[in-house]
């Protein structure tokens, strides 16, 4: 049975079932010399069972998606610091600025330094270490006395209607006290008057906390935590120049990718051309002309899915930079494969446990943690401060209206205007000693120091974290040199034999599915190739993560470091 019969098999039983095709008769000679046209009939068959309107027109070009033009385009120009100015952080896009717009080139280094001062991410970082060096700066205040300013005014009025129902003649109290004495009130006696005032004091107050046991170990722990955010910024400066670096190498990559399939059409539109020619001159049969659109139509969908990769890598990029949504970056610099890291594993395990930026930031949590739980077993301990306060004040008082009947009342000396002023001033000692609170601290204490505890776990699982990330590195790259050395002599190979073999079917010495299978293998080689050095590159890059030297002061300008160490040379290895 012809090889094309085996592979049909299942589906010449199912067509057969249906009585579409006969069965084969009992003689095996009959059947092979039937078997060509048994293999017609069953191939119109088989077309019989597609309807007309699912197949697709072909058309004689294929057509590229317009959505996907503008967003490859080439680049326009080269993006600066002070054109790449990110949109401020609570705006939106308008849908103008949403539109297709500039595509500028850019270098590893300049997107590197876009990204330090641009990133969303790290300069929420550094506003978050600005506001740890403010709680510190407010903390270091306890250790001075807090003095304060009062004053205070008012003003008034009120009626006083005094009536004495019985007098005090009778009480024995003298001759002043007696009728027609100086100070005689007799029976139903009454007296009225309206009194406005106003005054005001002012003055200082002094508290001075003497003794507080709270208070070091407060600002400790503000300390700590400004310790803490400043590793974090110095950790999220690390990861970014990692995820740039990846992002532009995979860019490079889908950029490299583009060229390889537009190179494969170009190619499968030409060997196309000369398969037409050879099957018009009789010398190839229409299966080669057939079999290159079927070539030329895969290349071409691997294209398509190229140029939106692409797409997607410059937005990726364009992101991480945060540059205003109408720029778009794309790479300006060639490929080229970082060079073998210098260092062996364990010497990069030790470089990358030292000073460690991640490591760092859990130890001052942990710090901040333990001395905040001081502060709060301090709170059951006494305080004792100093107070102080002095100033002075001044009145006036108008009395007006007045009036008696039926004698007078009340034996008070009315002054119609007074005015008073003097100062007063006070000095102490004050001493507060929670002696009972149900546990409310204790339970506070607990919890500190539970949480100092789950800190020194966490620092266990990221210590082995970063082992793991910097083994895994070490052994890509390794692998990736070995690979991309592999990938070199593949496609000077693959290269040599595709000229061959091209050569060859132009002049009829071969056949298209030997030329087919020469040019698939050249474009896996360009491709194993560019996938190698971008891996070079990537794992790379995230071995330098591990190591790299960050500062802890968001004050500064970090400048990117793209090897370990800065004077290393990077090998040129065009794909």
């Amino acid at each position: 049975m012809p090889p094309l019969l085996v592979l049909a098999a299942p589906l010449l039983g199912g067509l057969r079932a249906a009585g579409v095709v006969p069965p084969p008769p009992a003689s095996g000679t009959a059947r092979l010399e039937r078997s060509w046209r048994e293999l017609d009939q069953q191939l119109r068959a088989l077309d019989a069972l597609i309807p007309a309107s699912a197949v697709p027109a072909t058309p004689a070009t294929p057509l590229l998606p317009q959505t996907l033009l503008s967003p490859n385009a080439a680049p326009g120009g080269v993006l600066t610091p002070a054109g790449a100015s990110p949109v401020a952080p609570l705006n939106l896009p308008t849908a103008a600025e949403l539109q297709p717009g500039r595509i500028a080139a850019v270098s590893l280094e300049q997107a590197l330094a876009i990204a330090f001062a641009n990133n969303a991410s790290l300069q929420a970082r550094r506003l978050e270490v600005a506001a740890s060096l403010a709680e510190l700066q407010a903390a270091l205040g306890r250790y001075w006395p807090r003095i304060s300013a009062f004053a205070n005014g008012s003003s008034g009025q009120s009626s006083l209607n005094a009536n004495a129902p019985l007098g005090n003649g009778n009480l024995g109290l003298g001759p002043n006290f007696a009728a027609g004495g100086a100070f005689a009130v007799p029976s139903g006696g009454a007296a009225y008057l309206n009194t406005y005032a106003s005054g005001g004091a002012a003055g200082l107050a002094l508290d001075y906390g003497l003794i507080d046991f709270a208070r070091t170990p407060t600002i400790q722990a503000s300390r700590a935590r400004l310790e803490a955010s400043r590793h974090r910024y110095a950790n999220q400066l690390r990861q970014l120049q990692l995820q740039v670096s990846e992002a532009y190498y995979l860019l490079q990559q889908a950029d490299q990718n583009v060229r390889i399939q537009d190179a494969a059409v170009r190619n499968d539109l030409l060997i196309l051309q000369d398969a037409l020619e050879l099957k018009q001159a009789g010398l190839v049969p229409r299966l080669d002309v057939l079999r290159r659109r079927a070539i030329e139509a895969t290349d071409q969908e691997g294209l398509i899915q190229a140029m939106a990769d692409r797409a997607i890598s410059r937005r990726q990029l364009g992101v991480l930079l945060n540059l205003p949504p109408a720029l778009t970056p794309a790479a300006a610099d060639p490929i080229t494969a970082m060079p073998r890291w210098p260092l062996d594993l364990e010497a990069s395990l030790l470089a990358a446990y030292r000073g460690n930026p991640e490591l760092e930031a859990l130890l001052a949590v942990r710090e901040a943690l333990a001395r905040q739980r001081d502060a709060s077993a301090a709170a059951l301990l006494p305080r004792l401060a100093l107070f102080a306060s002095g100033g002075s004040y001044a009145s006036n008082t108008n009395q007006y209206n007045i009036a008696v009947s039926q004698g007078g009342c009340c034996g008070s000396t009315v002054i119609p205007v007074q005015n008073n002023s003097g100062y007063d001033w006070s000095v102490g000692l004050g001493l507060r000693w929670l002696l009972f609170d149900a546990g409310s601290t204790a339970g506070e204490v607990r919890a500190l120091t539970r949480r100092a505890e789950a800190t020194a776990q966490e620092y266990a699982a990221q210590r082995d974290a970063i082992r793991l990330r910097l083994e895994t590195a070490f052994f890509s790259h390794e692998a990736s040199l070995a690979r991309l050395s592999a990938a070199r002599r593949g496609v000077a190979a693959a290269l040599e034999a595709f000229r061959d073999g091209k050569l060859r079917y132009q002049s009829g010495l071969t056949s298209e599915v030997e030329l087919s299978i020469t040019q698939e293998q050249l474009i896996r080689s360009l491709v194993q190739r560019l996938n190698a050095t971008v891996a070079v590159n990537i794992s790379y890059a995230r071995l330098l993560r591990e190591l790299l030297p960050a500062p802890r002061d968001p004050g500064g300008n970090p400048s990117p470091q793209l090897q370990w160490p800065a004077a290393s040379m990077a090998i040129s290895a065009p794909p």
